[in-house]
């Protein structure tokens, strides 16, 4: 029995889609939801559904019975993420799951100095709380989603550029749902027993290197400003984006530079039995058909 959490969102959701065209039936799977109306697709796929949250203990105690291997996707909830992964860890242990298996995040900087600790935290907390655990895991160390990056680079884009002090570093942003198949594929085989994987790309590019590779897209020039930290912020702010956001923007684009997400190794490819989408593929699949 394999148990997906955050089954309702993309990642969880994309999984369990992969896991039923490998072949797994649909009564092997369960998916832990909080809205059973979000989950009507699930539920018509033949997926058993188990009704809790990440805050419930008791709840995910009574979820994960019976569970042989437990997908852990993180929560969204930066805040309160530390103490809802360690609920689920407890519960894993209480319920007697077998095998848990963690969507992390990749990174060279561990410390309070990274300028994405708001989210690193919390990561860590549970990566270290599942290998203290006892339990037998898999950790995925996940880059960058390719998807997020038209957030970062803005509605915009098209007309006024990219405006993002991300520097010239180079990076290896991976597709969400390559990393989701990847995911599916380690649930459905074995030999990932205690072993943390890598999810990136087999390339590492730049910023710059994507405003060019959108200018050969669209046909036209796409500028890349890459402006000083604080002018960026306020640039935002006077632009009316929540404040939060601002400082989520510019985190990442600061640990874009500092090269937290470029990698000269990856497990992705050899998890895949292929080569990962390039960003150039996704920009082409993003732009081309707005």
């Amino acid at each position: 029995m394999i148990l997906v959490t955050g089954a309702t969102g993309n990642y969880g959701k994309a999984t369990i889609d992969f896991l039923l065209k490998k072949g797994i039936s649909a009564n092997s799977i369960s998916a832990l939801v909080r809205d059973v109306e979000k989950a009507e697709d699930l539920k018509t796929k033949g997926i058993t559904l188990k009704i809790g949250d990440y805050d419930n203990y008791t709840a995910l105690v009574e979820a994960f019975k019976g569970v042989d291997k437990l997908l852990l996707v993180s929560s969204s909830d930066v805040v309160k993420r530390g103490q809802q992964h360690e609920n689920a860890v407890k519960a894993a242990i209480e319920a007697g799951v077998k095998h848990i298996l963690y969507t992390s995040f990749e990174r060279k900087n561990d410390t309070e100095t990274s300028p994405i600790s708001f989210v690193a935290k919390s990561h860590i907390d549970t990566e270290n709380l599942i290998k203290a655990s006892g339990l037998t895991y898999t950790i995925f160390r996940n880059n960058l989603y390719l998807d997020a990056l038209p957030m970062f680079f803005g509605e915009q884009v098209l007309t006024s550029g990219i405006f993002l002090p991300a520097g010239d570093t180079k990076s290896a942003f991976a597709l969400r749902n390559d990393m989701a198949e990847a995911t599916a594929n380690v649930l459905t085989s074995e030999g990932h027993e205690n072993k943390e994987y890598s999810m990136s790309n087999t390339e590492n590019i730049s910023i710059q290197e994507m405003a060019q590779d959108l200018s050969e897209i669209v046909g036209r020039q796409i500028n890349y400003v890459s402006p000083p930290k604080d002018i960026y912020m306020e640039t935002l702010t006077g632009a009316g984006v929540p404040t939060e956001y601002v400082g989520m923007f510019a985190g990442f684009a600061e640990a874009i530079k500092q090269g937290e997400f470029s990698t000269e190794k990856t497990d992705l490819e050899n998890l895949l039995g292929r080569k990962p989408m390039t960003a150039k593929a996704f920009l082409k699949e993003v732009y081309t058909s707005n």
